[in-house]
């Protein structure tokens, strides 16, 4: 059974005081004193974030980030850019709908709607609402397959021409990412920012989106065409062997966790170093997004002892104060 006394409890609750916050670092700074519940989990996870990007760069250290495509319709879609183009994460787990939006936003503009809005209405008009952002079909489907399809020939050429036996063997997400990201010269695209660095991006999910019907269009012309989901895999069972130390970031739920997690239990003594977790889902209903970390140390997906954070909250707003922290000081 666990006790307590009354010397566990010595560190008092301080008021802000507004007159000495000077920037979003001194103001993350006094919610870790002041607390409220989730202000004192906002300043643990910065810090956390803060150690393991003070890594990422060493040799045999991952630092994986994953999150769902619905952020990537609106402008936090820059903070997955800024993190990736300062090499703060080195792995990636998203969804297909990522390669979507982010293709898409690189052509055309998404707009600002409501939730309230009618979507019979919305529909006879041709627009698509995701929560309060308005996406035209001209900004969506259209334009990524006028993009993608002609993209997918000049891959298929190229791979071609390297193999002549077996063009595809390793072709997988991470090699599509790349091959995409390459053509994308956008420097407010995160596919761009992944090809340059090359830096591992998987998306288990491939077919669950525009991306995916794109692919299975192409092989409709072009039968011999093939994706090895398993090609991933092998990548990540390199990192996962190799790594010395292993940190996460994990936004949201679904797939693109779970694969973080999944991976981690394979290490040789299991579990992620540190991680934090942004979510909105309870976990009252069993679900893999609603799960707290605590959950994944029985599975032994984090240790024990490593530091971890469930913070409770919309990523679209409380992103966008972590990056001014975390990436306020470096170029």
């Amino acid at each position: 059974m666990v006790r307590y006394s009354r010397d566990d409890f010595d560190v008092p609750v301080e008021d802000y005081e507004f007159s000495k916050v000077s920037d979003v670092r001194s103001l993350i700074d006094q919610m870790g004193k002041a607390g409220g519940f989730t202000a004192s989990k906002l300043a643990q996870s910065r810090d956390i974030l803060r150690h393991a990007i003070s890594k990422s760069k060493q040799n045999r250290i991952l630092n994986w980030l994953s999150f769902p495509a619905c952020l990537c319709a609106t402008g936090t879609r820059g903070f997955f850019v800024e993190a990736i183009r300062r090499k703060a994460y080195n792995v990636v787990i998203t969804t297909c709908g990522t390669l979507d939006h982010d293709i898409a936003r690189t052509y055309r503009e998404y707009f600002h709607g409501d939730f309230t809005l009618d979507d019979v209405a919305l529909g006879e008009e041709g627009l698509n609402r995701l929560g309060n952002v308005v996406v035209p079909n001209e900004c969506y489907g259209e334009i990524l397959e006028r993009v993608v399809l002609p993209w997918l020939e000049e891959i298929e050429e190229e791979r071609k021409k390297n193999d002549q036996e077996n063009p595809w063997l390793g072709f997988g997400s991470v090699e599509l990412c790349w091959s995409l990201g390459d053509r994308i010269e956008d420097e407010t695209s995160i596919l761009h920012w992944v090809a340059k660095h090359r830096i591992p991006m998987v998306i288990p999910g491939l077919t669950d989106g525009s991306i995916g019907s794109q692919l299975f269009m192409h092989r409709q012309r072009s039968p011999r065409f093939m994706v090895d989901v398993l090609a991933d895999e092998q990548v990540l069972s390199d990192l996962i062997w190799d790594a010395e130390e292993s940190h996460g970031l994990m936004v949201g739920g679904g797939i693109s966790k779970h694969h973080v997690i999944w991976w981690n239990q394979f290490r040789e003594e299991a579990g992620m170093d540190s991680a934090v977790s942004i979510t909105t889902a309870p976990e009252f209903d069993g679900s893999l997004s609603g799960a707290r970390l605590r959950e994944a140390v029985s599975w032994g997906k984090i240790r024990p002892n490593a530091p971890q954070m469930v913070l409770e909250g919309e990523a679209s707003l409380i992103l966008p104060i972590l990056g001014s922290d975390l990436f306020a000081q470096t170029s």
